[in-house]
């Protein structure tokens, strides 16, 4: 099934649609979706090494696009939608201590928040709770996530083919490290907020 799914998104990353397909995700990813943009990114940027800087930035531009939709769920829609979306990735009890650490460390926790597995959301929608000002945080936002797909870009492009037939030897163990990195994230999240 795995192989499928990949094979699948290898054809499709040869579509005119993929590009708009990692511009919605990346822009969920920020503000309402689990699902990291990496997931299509790095089998496109695989698929197309010459792309690999356009995915970067459309993964770069959406994301923080993203953001300022989860910034506002934060600042306006908190009680109804922004709580609820917190809750449901089990950090509703760990928001205050997060908010707090915006009072001393507010550029380092969106510029390293936005680096890690740890979902970005939470950073945009808690950013726009705490009342963070927003154009650090649209600054630090482009900072962070074009760090962030564009050193992946350039790790896949400079060692794209060579990934690409690790990937596809052992398709089933980087889908289990890749899992395991995102539970990772997940859990530290848990501890860290």
């Amino acid at each position: 099934m795995i192989r499928k799914l990949y094979d699948w998104v290898i054809a499709y990353s040869a579509r005119p649609s993929a590009p708009w397909a990692l511009a919605v995700v990346a822009f969920a990813e920020s503000s309402i979706f689990p699902v990291p943009p990496d997931v299509l990114q790095v089998p496109m940027t695989l698929a197309r090494p010459d792309k690999a800087w356009r995915y970067a930035l459309i993964a770069t531009i959406a994301s923080v696009l993203g953001g300022l939709v989860g910034y506002a769920i934060g600042a306006l829609l908190y009680d109804s939608l922004g709580l609820w979306l917190i809750n449901l990735y089990g950090y509703g009890q760990k928001v205050d201590t997060f908010r707090a650490a915006y009072a001393h460390y507010g550029h380092w926790v969106i510029l390293l928040k936005g680096l890690t597995p740890i979902p970005y959301k939470l950073v945009t929608i808690t950013s726009g709770f705490a009342n963070y000002n927003l154009f650090w945080f649209f600054v630090l936002s482009v900072i962070t996530r074009g760090l962030r797909f564009f050193i992946l870009a350039a790790l896949l492009h400079y060692f794209g083919p060579a990934a690409r037939e690790f990937i596809e030897k052992r398709l089933g163990l980087v889908t289990l490290g890749l899992l395991a990195i995102v539970v990772i994230g997940l859990v530290a999240a848990a501890y860290l907020i």
